[in-house]
């Protein structure tokens, strides 16, 4: 929900004209237990403990970071030889990480699009995987530019890729939105003077949208 710091700009803020979107469960699920759930069978304890101290969130965010997947297999095999074979199939099969598409989100990408609001999206992704995505997931086109971090070697909450996106494509931070299902960062946004949405699922998104002026139609998400 908004602070009253964020009511109080969303009451007194130009018209938005842009909005900027998170990729990573916003609009694309993702999760590398939709893979190793098929590995580890049903040794669910041995499969966290996996990914909890082999190929953990601050090992992959390395890649998001612009490592490549030939180090970061290699590193992770030297650490953990006995798990050869699931840290290659992380990369080897990483397109099982991916679920589906947020599909009350993925609607309201596109009624933003049919309202001639700009779309752009910024998001922590490797770029030796981010062209799995684009192909499966045609919406990805909407966006009039993507900036992934592996491409930019900046991830966010990092000031230096919000300051990027802003300047690449001239962005007016009190008249655009992030959203975000990450606080730490939806708070860096906050602080570059955009508008800040915590996504928590489409219908918060959606009515927070709404406070903030833009007149979405009516969605099945807004009674979920």
């Amino acid at each position: 929900m908004f602070s009253c710091k964020y009511q109080w700009r969303v009451m007194r803020s130009p018209a938005v004209d842009t909005v900027i979107f998170d990729l990573g469960n916003v609009l694309i699920r993702w999760n590398p237990r939709n893979l190793f759930s098929k590995m580890f069978g049903t040794d669910e304890a041995a499969m966290e403990h996996f990914l909890a101290t082999v190929c953990h969130t601050e090992w992959n965010e390395q890649q998001d970071r612009g490592r490549s997947w030939e180090d970061a297999t290699a590193e992770a095999i030297k650490r953990s030889p006995a798990h050869e074979p699931y840290i290659r199939a992380y990369f080897d099969r990483w397109e099982e990480t991916l679920g589906g598409a947020l599909e009350a989100s993925v609607r309201t990408l596109q009624q933003l699009h049919d309202m001639d609001i700009r779309l752009l999206a910024l998001t922590n992704w490797s770029h030796e995987t981010f062209g799995i995505a684009e192909a499966r997931f045609p919406f990805l086109a909407l966006f009039e530019g993507i900036v992934v971090s592996g491409r930019e070697r900046l991830v966010k909450p990092d000031p230096a890729i919000y300051k990027l996106i802003i300047d690449r494509y001239q962005v007016r931070p009190a008249t655009t939105v992030f959203i975000d299902d990450s606080l730490p960062n939806v708070h860096a946004a906050a602080l570059e003077g955009i508008h800040a949405i915590h996504f928590q699922g489409a219908e918060g998104m959606r009515a927070q949208l709404r406070a903030l002026g833009i007149p979405l139609p009516a969605d099945s998400a807004d009674s979920a």
